[in-house]
């Protein structure tokens, strides 16, 4: 099997790296950035980014109208904010969305049409500006990925959306920026970093290169969530969360994820959950659906996390496997749909669409048992 890797040219890790925005756009020839965040980021941490700036004498834009599971009026508005000026650049600052949301603006700046049209398996190689990604949060492993997510406002649709064009030219990873992040955010986040390390994992299309970054994520995220939701501020738990997001990022990056994210997508679009609690809710019931198809890599992950000896069968490690991940989110509480709050019939209307949807995603397919609609209706139902 030949392994396929992208990742971004610059890459710096590390407490305070913030303030090396400047040195990096200076390495890259850039000096004029439209820095794209959401008003929670913006209220909590722009300075962080803009006093380092103003320091350099780097004149900024901002576009801050990102929301959860960003939208192509997202990318539309963004649009005009990175055509009002002239930009050079774009600083994608935040979690998920704004890193998304950046990396859109960046590739429809240069390509024609609707965001829609370049969904996967479409390639988008026609690179935009440079984006510079800065992560606030441990969790969705974006600027380190040739994925961004965009939903569609008229279609109610999540699109992947993977690439050249949507892998940052440079990423700051600033573990300080997360310790402000709330106690929900922080367990789904981690969650969705523990799926992505996961699902690399068993992919059909894993290989050495993202097995190595899959198994170093695993057991720093198992060792430190709980500490990080139970006390936000301490430092080595956030320290090898925003580390393993990263390791965990360039793994699915690289071997794609699978069941997990195909059906999370249309349930962040019908219903508006964010991206790693729907992940959460689904984690455990698609690993025990999953599992008998490639016992011994879930095994493997059991005995990476210390949820497994080595001593173990792997049909006693993959039991192990299941009943440790449902423990943890009993203990990071969690919810199901139903307790959410969502409508019943609506949910239940929806399971054949959001079904379809899934499979049409392409993710299901990566995934050790490719489910049928029927299948994924199933699963639906157990995380109601």
């Amino acid at each position: 099997m030949i392994g396929r890797v992208q990742s971004p040219r610059l890459i710096r890790i590390g407490g305070g790296v913030v303030r090396e925005v400047p040195e990096v756009m200076e390495q890259l020839g850039l000096s004029r950035p439209l820095i794209v965040t959401d008003k929670r980021v913006a209220g909590l941490h722009l300075s962080k980014l803009t006093d380092p700036l103003d320091r350099a004498g780097l004149k900024w834009g901002l576009y801050d109208g990102v929301i959860p599971d960003p939208t192509d009026t997202c990318v539309n508005e963004g649009l005009i904010a990175l055509n009002s000026g002239d930009y050079d650049c774009v600083i994608g600052f935040g979690g998920g969305s704004p890193m998304d949301t950046a990396k859109a603006i960046s590739f429809m700046s240069v390509n024609p049409g609707h965001v829609r049209d370049y969904r996967a398996p479409a390639q988008i190689d026609k690179c935009g500006p440079p984006v510079i990604c800065v992560p606030t949060t441990g969790g969705t492993g974006s600027e380190l990925t040739r994925w961004c997510v965009i939903t569609d406002t008229e279609k109610t649709e999540k699109y992947n959306l993977s690439g050249l064009a949507c892998v940052a030219t440079a990423a700051l990873i600033d573990w300080e920026l997360s310790v402000t992040v709330p106690p929900r955010t922080t367990a789904d986040t981690a969650i969705d970093s523990l799926t992505h390390a996961i699902e690399a994992y068993v992919s059909r299309r894993a290989f050495a290169y993202t097995d190595a970054f899959a198994l170093a994520a695993m057991p720093a995220i198992a060792t430190h969530v709980r500490t990080a939701y139970r006390d936000p501020e301490n430092a080595a738990a956030r320290e090898a969360l925003m580390l393993a997001a990263a390791q965990a990022g360039m793994a699915f990056s690289n071997a794609s994820v699978a069941l997990v994210h195909g059906m999370s997508r249309p349930i962040g679009a019908f219903f508006h959950v964010a991206h790693g609690l729907s992940n959460a809710m689904l984690l455990p019931a698609v690993t025990a659906f999953s599992i008998d198809a490639a016992p011994a890599r879930y095994a493997a992950c059991a005995r990476v996390m210390g949820w497994a000896e080595d001593a173990d069968t792997d049909a006693a490690a993959c039991t192990k496997l299941v009943e440790e991940l449902t423990r943890l989110s009993a203990d990071l509480e969690v919810p199901s749909m139903s307790t959410q709050g969502h409508d019943k019939q609506m949910f239940f209307d929806l399971r054949a669409k959001m079904a379809e949807q899934a499979l049409a995603s392409g993710s299901p397919q990566n995934n050790p048992r490719v489910p049928t609609v029927g299948e994924i209706i199933a699963l639906y139902d157990q995380v109601w």
